[in-house]
């Protein structure tokens, strides 16, 4: 039975040897260690990681998948199953819940568009031009732990004119955070391109294009809202290219570009 060192593993599992480490710290990995202090994984490792990642697809949390593993090792099916399947049902019941408050907000953006698309109101943009929609006028209901992603006219800054510029912070916890992190590296495979963009006064940036595929698109506007409740100082635009891809664009503070770079990646 061959043995890896972390770097082996990383290049034979397609994990980053960072995840890995990860991993380990979360309870979801053991490792060995050589006189030197080096981690050595066996072979199990890259099963365990097989394991992991295919949880990993089906939307699971650590803890969950941390609990699976102790069924999964005792080497029978039918307990994997016992406890796959409930988590399997919840991951349906907030998928379907995801999606439904998607169609509700495409809706409210489809609205917002008719609004756009007559002639615009002589005089400046307000409240009464079409710019700008308040709950009120079209209420959707936003599960919790959502952010409303209400529609402002774009020349105004976000918390108004004078606002402060946001931290460069997270607010999520260790784990919440390596999980963040997972999920980004997980939706970032199916990306077609990733490109810098140019840098500017006010920070760098990374351009992403993915296929146009429906619940693609869903799983990444989620992200998106997701990822702006807790990072703030992250700019986010997506568009619709031609019908056929999606366009990401990520933008952060100069001060920031480190942060960039390790949650969207280098450049190919």
């Amino acid at each position: 039975m061959g043995t890896y060192r972390i770097s082996q593993l990383a290049q034979r599992s397609g994990v980053r040897a960072s995840t890995l480490r990860f991993y380990e710290e979360s309870g979801l990995l053991t490792a060995q260690r050589t006189p030197a202090g080096y981690r050595v994984y066996d072979e199990a490792a890259v099963e365990r990681l097989e394991f992991i990642s295919s949880a990993k697809l089906m939307g699971l949390a650590l803890d969950e998948i941390r609990d699976l593993l102790q069924a999964w090792q005792s080497g029978t099916c039918s307990s994997v199953r016992s406890e796959l399947l409930p988590l399997i049902d919840q991951q349906i019941t907030e998928t379907d819940h995801r999606l439904a408050e998607l169609s509700a907000f495409a809706a409210r953006l489809r609205s917002v568009r008719s609004g756009l698309s007559g002639p615009a109101p002589a005089g400046s943009s307000g409240p009464d031009c079409g710019c700008m929609i308040t709950d009120s006028q079209v209420p959707v209901q936003m599960p919790a732990g959502i952010a409303d992603l209400g529609v402002v006219d774009a020349a105004t800054p976000v918390g108004g004119a004078d606002a402060d510029s946001p931290a460069i912070a997270c607010s999520l916890g260790r784990e919440e955070l390596g999980e963040r992190t997972m999920q980004w590296q997980q939706i970032l495979t199916r990306a077609r391109h990733r490109t810098e963009l140019e840098d500017t006064e006010s920070g760098v940036g990374v351009q992403l294009t993915f296929d146009n595929d429906a619940v693609l698109v869903s799983q990444l506007a989620y992200l998106i809202v997701a990822e702006q409740q807790c990072c703030s100082f992250y700019t986010f635009t997506m568009t619709v290219a031609g019908g056929e891809v999606v366009v990401v664009q990520v933008r952060a503070p100069r001060e920031a570009a480190p942060l960039l770079g390790e949650l969207f990646g280098q450049p190919a």
